[in-house]
């Protein structure tokens, strides 16, 4: 019998404002080399809040594939655009219509809790864990507990083998929570490298019963929320660069302030209050390396009064889809000029 390839064909729903990761095996005989081997396929958008019943068929067009590690070296993950029968974007398509440059490099850093049967992994029944102050980057049992540091490794090496280039992944500041940074040249490549990454957390933690909780803030009280820091630099900001410049765009990230947080994911009111290492959502601020403004600049970048380098955007929440965050600051950067 020849070869059958596993071809998980995932995309994003029509929820809002969080759409869902879906996905549905194809079978095929042909190895997928490039995108021309893999077919565009259908699915019932009735049953994902992307059409009516009466006329429920969505085409599925493949724009990225990754090496499925966790199902066997004849398998793979195809990120899809959702298309309408008539090859033009569907609604809930972001990625079809989002700013992108390939010299614009982004860095984004994915926080999350793990949830066990409704609380944070390593929480007590009832109360609260001890307070803040030792999970962050924490070693030993009390701190992170077995089966988090078992998830957090597996699923770095899942991402690896898919050809995500992680950066680094570590513990964070509440118990429970966790981090991991993805690097990549472009918005869209970013942004599918987080949307994989995603799916493969969320599909190695079924294993464990444990929930991925992406909500920025799942819990009120004295506990840090979850955020997705968008570190991005332009051709201009790395060889480049300048005071003024720099002064300039960060007048057009506060003219725009508005917009990027409608753009940078749902309840953000409840983790941007001014506390636990964010700005407040009603303000915009800059400084040197000050996780409590807006936008971190890190000293490297006004180093010999340079300002060359990246910036660190720290208002994304955990939730937010990547298409439209990066979109969004490519938005902001194209309103500076440059000469």
């Amino acid at each position: 019998m020849p070869t059958k390839y596993k071809l998980e064909y995932i995309w994003l729903d029509g929820y809002t404002p969080v759409p869902n990761l879906r996905g549905k095996t194809r079978l095929q005989e042909k190895e997928p080399k490039s995108l021309d081997d893999l077919p565009e396929w259908g699915f019932d958008g009735s049953s994902t809040q992307q059409a009516e019943g009466s006329s429920s068929d969505c085409v599925l067009k493949p724009v990225a594939f990754y090496p499925d590690a966790a199902r066997g070296e004849d398998s793979f993950i195809v990120m899809c655009e959702v298309m309408l029968p008539d090859g033009t974007p569907h609604p809930s398509n972001y990625r079809a219509t989002i700013v992108d440059d390939e010299d614009t490099w982004f860095g984004l850093e994915q926080e999350y809790f793990l949830y066990e049967d409704g609380r944070p992994l390593g929480w007590p029944t009832d109360g609260y864990p001890a307070p803040q102050g030792e999970y962050y980057t924490g070693v030993g049992y009390e701190n992170v507990g077995e089966i988090a540091r078992e998830i957090v490794e597996k699923h770095l090496d899942l991402c690896l083998a898919a050809g995500i280039n992680h950066e680094g992944i570590n513990a964070e500041v509440a118990k429970g929570q966790w981090e991991f940074q993805v690097f990549a040249k472009g918005s869209k490549k970013c942004a599918d490298d987080i949307w994989v990454a995603r799916y493969l957390l969320n599909r190695l933690c079924e294993k464990y019963c444990v929930t991925v909780q992406y909500h920025c803030k799942p819990f009120q009280g004295d506990w840090n929320g979850s955020g997705m820091h968008c570190n991005f630099s332009t051709k201009y900001l790395r060889e480049v660069g300048g005071k003024d410049y720099f002064l300039k765009l960060m007048d057009a990230f506060e003219k725009n302030k508005d917009e990027h947080i409608a753009a940078y994911g749902p309840d953000n009111h409840l983790r941007l209050t001014g506390l636990h290492e964010t700005q407040s959502i009603d303000k915009f601020s800059w400084g040197v390396a000050d996780r409590g403004a807006s936008i971190r600049v890190p000293h490297s970048f006004v180093k010999e009064d340079k300002y060359q380098g990246y910036l660190e955007d720290r208002r994304p929440n955990s939730a937010g889809d990547p298409y439209q965050i990066c979109s969004r600051v490519l938005k902001t950067i194209a309103e500076v000029p440059t000469e």
